[in-house]
């Protein structure tokens, strides 16, 4: 265990001196990211969202589901983060170049990484969603992770096990809830509440033919034009 934690101090340092020979507009960019890119995780949801609303039950289910398994992947993270009390590099590593953001204060821990629960929770979820997206949910995450130790305020232990914890809490909420969530999004679109059923989406009906029956094919007409 401490082979593995000197790798990761070193592995610590090694980024943080390529942090600070890279460009000013480059450190810039990664301290951006660090925070703005989880903004755009929540963009991705509200695009999946839309997206399912002339799905089908179980797709708008598993939208409806992936910012919620991301808090549950949060959740888990930042339960694990009050258990093991473990000071930020750039505090902890006597020596080490200053980080490119201010060092969060003593107490806020540095294991697990949260913002990479975060990440690996909605990279797992949004793919589960909608999986074509996964080419870049995926590498969002791991950019995120990355962004945390070259920016001074993670170990490489820290977003490694975010990732993994997250990843693995939003797989087990997507795959156990979706049953439910799907009778929930049945009766949603169902309702008589305007705001409900439109948030729900019309489902595959909303492509159907004027005319068609139930079972997909054109409902038969009666000699006088009447169904």
């Amino acid at each position: 265990m401490d082979t593995l934690l000197d790798l990761s101090d070193r592995l610590y340092l090694d980024v943080a001196d390529f942090a600070h020979s890279t460009p000013h507009w480059f450190q810039w960019g990664a301290e951006v990211w660090t925070e703005a890119g989880l903004l755009l995780f929540g963009v991705l949801f509200l695009a999946v969202w839309w997206r399912s609303r002339e799905g089908s039950s179980r797709m708008m289910a598993l939208a409806l589901l992936a910012p919620l398994a991301t808090a549950f992947g949060y959740v888990v993270s930042e339960a694990l983060k009050s258990l093991v009390d473990e000071d930020r590099p750039c505090r902890a590593i006597l020596g080490a170049p200053a980080s490119l953001v201010t060092c969060p204060p003593h107490g806020d821990w540095s294991f697990p990484s949260n913002h990479s629960a975060i990440a690996g929770a909605a990279a797992v979820a949004l793919a589960l969603s909608w999986r074509g997206i996964v080419w870049l949910t995926v590498p969002m995450a791991l950019l995120m992770a990355f962004s945390r130790v070259f920016v001074g305020v993670h170990y490489p232990h820290d977003v490694t096990v975010g990732l993994l914890v997250g990843a693995l809490v939003a797989f087990v909420v997507m795959r156990t809830a979706a049953r439910p969530m799907g009778a929930l999004v049945e009766t949603a679109r169902s309702s008589r509440n305007p705001a409900v059923a439109w948030c729900a989406g019309r489902g595959p009906s909303a492509h159907a033919p004027a005319h068609a029956s139930p079972y997909g094919e054109e409902a038969p007409r009666s000699r006088h034009g009447a169904y």
